[in-house]
């Protein structure tokens, strides 16, 4: 493999705090931060049951003067982060609380950064954030697929063009995470299965993207290794502790590891979730067969380890896709974006948005607008 990078970053002083129970310990996280008045931010769904209302109890109990804001959409837009920093100031809210998966922990993460500084959410950036002025966050991750709550970006749709944004700051990481995976045993058997699909485009893009960063690569194949034992295990049997807690180690594992890169998998359901404001985790997993039929002429090598890791059979490229192929249908995962109404009317702009997209300049190799049309028509038409 070429490579394009020598530089490794790994800037993660993040306490994880993992196990079932954990969820107990979020006061005493918050005033470890420095919080007296944090703010829950999480989705509409997760606001309305129990365990939200349970978290801020355990706040209020300790004397923590906790607040909610959930106005927050499955694709999150800069509009909800606007709404979330009102919320927060006019409540005095001193820290938040990303609860939820990864749209509302993107949300939180966002609000915190952006909250008291001087420039827009568009602008922030390295270059342009008063790192002084950022709100400490705790996250509680209620689902395993995106990792957010150790990443260093977020993404958010803009409300006027409709593109998905990356937001990216070192010291966006929240400072404790609380991975509970009790907290996501009500998890329905779909949103298991989708959310786990993440986590895995997540370690196979970083472990096939052409940067040099050999932690970041032995982090990514645990990681698949992880999904293949228990992913099936958290959606058949959604009380599985166990599988549920290597779940989310795998989830969280894919976000440290895609510090290397991501791919076109994600450049293409990028541009979907903008488009057509479809659950990430799902495009990913209905995409991946296809982009890995794109990327087969330079990714055979690392296929092929990627198989042997995983003790597949058939130690090679197709190894892979037939065991990618196998768990989609295991898990019940469409074959064709057409299945959930997706259909070639908007083409031309998904391959324009896709070509445009962040993530597809770590792809093991780089495609144009024409090129990503044409497998993202194969992802309709089912044309492996």
């Amino acid at each position: 493999m070429e490579i394009k990078s020598y530089s490794m970053n790994w800037h993660y002083p993040t306490a994880v705090r993992v196990g079932a129970g954990r969820i107990s310990e979020l006061p005493k996280a918050c005033r470890q931060l420095g919080m007296t008045s944090p703010l829950l931010v999480t989705d509409p769904g997760l606001a309305a049951l129990p365990m939200v209302e349970a978290a801020l109890q355990l706040c209020r109990d300790a004397g923590l003067q906790a607040g909610l804001f959930s106005a927050i959409k499955g694709n999150p837009t800069g509009g909800n982060v606007a709404d979330g920093v009102t919320a927060l100031k006019a409540g005095n809210h001193d820290g938040v609380i990303a609860f939820g998966g990864g749209s509302a922990i993107d949300a939180a993460k966002a609000i915190a950064l952006i909250a008291h500084q001087d420039c827009s959410l568009w602008e922030a950036g390295p270059g342009s954030i008063d790192a002084s002025k950022m709100l400490p966050v705790v996250a509680v991750p209620t689902t395993a697929g995106t990792g957010s709550e150790v990443g260093q970006a977020v993404v958010i749709t803009d409300d006027e063009s409709h593109v998905k944004r990356v937001i990216f700051h070192q010291k966006m990481v929240p400072a404790i995470v609380l991975l509970d995976p009790e907290l996501t045993v009500g998890l329905p058997a779909k949103l298991t299965a989708a959310t786990g699909m993440d986590a895995l485009a997540h370690n196979l893009e970083a472990f096939c993207a052409p940067v040099y960063h050999p932690m970041a690569e032995g982090i990514a194949l645990e990681g698949m290794r992880l999904v293949k034992d228990f992913l099936p295990r958290a959606t058949k049997q959604g009380d599985d502790i166990q599988a549920r807690l290597q779940m989310q180690v795998a989830s969280s594992m894919g976000a440290v590891a895609f510090q290397r890169g991501l791919g076109g998998i994600h450049a293409v359901s990028h541009s979907l979730g903008a488009v057509y404001d479809a659950h990430h985790g799902l495009l990913n997993a209905i995409v991946m067969p296809y982009m890995l039929q794109a990327n087969r002429p330079v990714i055979e090598e690392e296929m092929a380890r990627a198989a042997r890791y995983l003790g597949l059979q058939k130690q090679n490229y197709d190894g892979m896709l037939d065991w990618v192929l196998e768990l989609r249908a295991e898990l019940g995962i469409p074959h064709t974006l057409a299945e959930i109404n997706i259909d070639d009317a908007k083409a031309e702009t998904i391959g324009a948005m896709s070509a445009k997209d962040v993530a597809g300049s770590t792809n093991p190799q780089r495609y144009n607008a024409e090129q990503y049309q044409a497998i993202f028509l194969k992802a309709v038409r089912g044309e492996l």
